[in-house]
């Protein structure tokens, strides 16, 4: 079955909505699905076969339009062996492997460990790619270019057009060669338009919930299921050697207590990259912030600065309401601004803002 007999069957079962952008990327997955599932090309006497090439697919545009619940389609449409993956999920896996190689003392570690992934796969999915740390940029291009000589398709979505992976980032000059070999190898199309998906799923309602008992976890539970699907499970980030976890994640919706967030030592780029990585994020068990747990308030306030300015919708249980949570000790005053970003976050409609 194609992607679009799959698509168009969910629409019809009303499981999914009618989107012009949506149907505009079918032909493309459908693209990929047809040379992945190709005849393998043969190689001459005694020779091992070569499967045939894969141009893949790098699927951007804005939030919650539906980008991976395509990718899901094809995935389970697929008549070869495919892995579906979240992008800082393998790439944590990745390096993993590496430090494995390199304490064996293997000369290039990244050989070994390309060919263990790529061995026995058609198709590689993975979603949300954001390039945020120097240890990923630095090593990307040479995974990407060793799946695709090993004939594995890549299909990968992103809130960024290619161009705008690793902004900024340290010795970017460095990474612009795998933004090359992205362009070059893989169909890059934008998912312009269409409708924030994400949002119909939490509703009209305020995502505020006061207090921060059995019935808001409950309702937690409800909306980040919704968002998260049943495969949800930790993410790891890694933000300048360091690792940043979300003890739930799936499909762009991440989900930790307040604690897990603000009381470990976090500082503003672990939180940028979290803000990066979700598109929704529910926090469980927000405190009174005061002088008892000033250096927590204060992280708190640098993690929401950072959803916000990334326009991350927030899902979270409290104490209280924003204005009535910190009203005593130092920074309390500065906290009115935290306060109606709180409220603007929580509100129906927040987010969903430009790509990325």
């Amino acid at each position: 079955m194609t992607v679009r007999t799959a698509w168009e069957r969910e629409v019809a079962a009303g499981r999914l909505e009618p989107d012009p952008a949506q149907e505009a990327a079918i032909p493309a997955l459908d693209r990929v699905l047809s040379e992945a599932e190709a005849a393998p090309e043969r190689g001459g006497l005694f020779r091992r076969a070569r499967p045939a090439s894969v141009r893949g697919l790098y699927l951007w545009g804005g939030v919650g339009r539906g980008k991976s619940m395509l990718m899901d389609l094809m995935v389970a449409e697929a008549a070869v062996p495919v892995r579906r993956v979240h992008f800082h999920a393998f790439m944590q896996e990745v390096q993993d492997a590496l430090h494995a190689e390199r304490r064996k003392g293997t000369e290039d570690a990244l050989a070994p460990v390309g060919d263990r992934i790529a061995e026995g796969l058609r198709l590689l999915a993975l979603d949300e790619m954001q390039v945020t740390d120097i240890a990923d940029a630095m090593i990307v291009g040479r995974l990407f270019e060793r799946m695709l000589r090993a004939g594995v398709g890549v299909v990968t979505t992103s809130n960024r057009p290619p161009r705008d992976l690793y902004k900024d980032g340290l010795n970017r000059a460095l990474f612009l060669p795998f933004v090359d070999l992205i362009e070059e190898r893989l169909e890059v199309l934008e998912m312009a338009g269409g409708a924030d998906h994400r949002q119909g799923a939490i509703g009209e309602e305020d995502t505020w919930l006061v207090p921060a008992d059995a019935a808001a976890r409950a309702r937690i539970d409800a909306l980040f299921a919704d968002l998260a699907g049943p495969d949800a499970g930790p993410l790891t980030l890694r933000v300048k050697g360091r690792e940043v976890t979300l003890p739930a994640f799936g499909r762009g919706a991440g989900r930790a207590p307040f604690w897990a967030l603000c009381g470990a030592a976090l500082g503003p780029a672990d939180y940028l990259a979290v803000a990066d990585a979700v598109r929704v994020m529910a926090i469980d068990d927000v405190p009174r912030l005061g002088r008892s747990n000033f250096n927590e308030a204060k992280r708190f306030v640098t993690l929401i600065d950072a959803l916000y300015e990334a326009r991350v919708r927030l899902i979270a249980s409290a104490a209280d309401e924003p204005g009535a949570l910190y009203v005593e000790g130092e920074g309390a005053f500065e906290f009115e601004r935290t306060a109606s970003r709180l409220r603007e976050m929580t509100r129906a409609g927040w987010g969903g803002g430009p790509a990325g």
